[in-house]
């Protein structure tokens, strides 16, 4: 795509156009943070073109070093530079609202997938996450590591979170491919494009810093009223997480299990239903927040506890992005900051080739059979270039079939 067509679309697309794109990903994106980001990068990089793949990665990498759930962070980004502030709040509805809805059904009572086909059907969709992220780490992997020392960047980083996993050591090794950018990168760092726009100020930036700061310190300020309280707990628990999806468990289970608000049952068995819906985890608040009870000043639960939980923990994250990204965007355009960023994304292609392995391979295969349907998802999407929707169908099918035959 040419400059002057990437500025033609700059802005273009509008909140509704970006909230239906976004809910067909928020129906069909299975499999965590890291799948979703496969996805996000087939719709907007490859089909769609509304940034390139180092823009693209640059707010994957930012994503790693800020709190809050990564693939959400990166699809707000893209809803943000494409339609404004209410392109990113549409980015945000369409890709959390299914499965949080989802979730709080499930809290009334709806009951969760049973038996031989329902566990086959949730298996098929982890043997699709493993073909989603496997095309992901290969087209990222062309362009981002095409030379001896971005493919040795990338290969340390995948051998660094290999022997030492972990949210922590994700920030680690980003910060090691920045420097090793700096070093081995300042000759084959490319000029970066202009066609993610950035419709945030550096004052609006500051605001939404400031903004997020002062929340954080309320919600560890004593609160008696049920919202109140309820609204504290799960911004602690977006604001204090980094990597997202399932780091933030232990922080939740503190919140409202070890204060009384939720029992310890109907935690696991929200956790366990969270698995079997597309999406962000961290709408697993909306399911805790429709059963919260606090007893010292009466349940704030229900429909509007779960709109309280749901908020509560995505805004962090949402607005030290926003507070980040003018500041990161006017950065990325030095050549020292091309250079680092060079090292940055080479370190994470290192990441999510780390990722495919552990946990998405691991927890997905288990033998020949699981193997050929997750090479057969592979073969659709990179030869056949099959839409990301049908490969979720097939592989869904297949794992159905896999259930009842064993």
């Amino acid at each position: 795509m040419s400059t002057g067509a990437a500025r033609g679309r700059r802005h273009s697309g509008s909140p509704l156009d970006i909230l239906r794109i976004f809910a067909k990903l928020g129906v069909t994106c299975f499999g965590g943070p890291i799948a979703h980001i496969g996805y996000f990068r087939d719709e907007f990089v490859t089909r769609r073109q509304w940034l390139d793949e180092p823009a693209f990665a640059d707010l994957v990498g930012l994503s790693q070093f800020l709190p809050g759930p990564a693939s959400s962070q990166v699809g707000f980004s893209v809803g943000l530079m494409r339609g404004g502030y209410l392109g990113g709040l549409a980015a945000w509805l369409g890709f959390t609202l299914p499965s949080a809805l989802a979730l709080v059904l499930f809290a009334y009572g709806a009951s969760a997938l049973h038996g031989a086909a329902g566990e086959g059907l949730l298996h098929g969709l982890k043997l699709v996450a493993v073909a989603i992220v496997a095309q992901a780490v290969l087209g990222m992997a062309r362009s981002l590591c095409p030379d001896r020392p971005r493919a040795s960047i990338a290969t340390l980083a995948l051998g660094l979170m290999m022997v030492s996993p972990g949210s922590l050591s994700q920030i680690a090794v980003i910060a090691l491919g920045a420097g090793a950018g700096l070093v081995l990168c300042r000759g084959t760092a490319q000029p970066i494009s202009d066609n993610a726009a950035m419709p945030i100020s550096r004052r609006m930036g500051v605001v939404f810093l400031a903004l997020f700061g002062a929340l954080l310190a309320l919600a560890f300020a004593p609160a008696r009223d049920g919202a109140f309280a309820l609204f504290g707990a799960f911004y602690r628990c977006g604001a204090l997480v980094f990597g997202g999806g399932h780091v933030v468990l232990p922080l939740l289970r503190d919140a409202v299990v070890a204060s009384g608000w939720v029992s310890d049952s109907a935690f696991l068995a929200g956790y366990g239903a969270a698995q079997a819906v597309p999406g962000p985890l961290f709408t697993f608040a909306a399911y805790l927040g429709a059963l919260a009870n606090i007893p010292s000043s009466g349940p704030p639960g229900g429909a509007g506890g779960a709109v309280v939980a749901l908020l509560a923990i995505f805004l962090p994250g949402l607005l030290v992005l926003m507070g980040t990204l003018p500041f990161w965007h006017a950065l990325r355009g030095r050549a020292d900051a091309r250079a680092a960023m060079a090292g940055i994304n080479a370190a994470v292609v290192g990441l999510l080739a780390a990722a495919l392995y552990n946990p998405v391979f691991a927890s997905a295969v288990h033998g020949g059979a699981d193997f050929a349907v997750a090479a057969a998802g592979f073969v659709l999407l990179v030869v056949w270039r099959a839409p990301p929707l049908l490969v979720v169908l097939a592989g869904a099918a297949a794992g159905v079939g896999l259930g009842l035959a064993a």
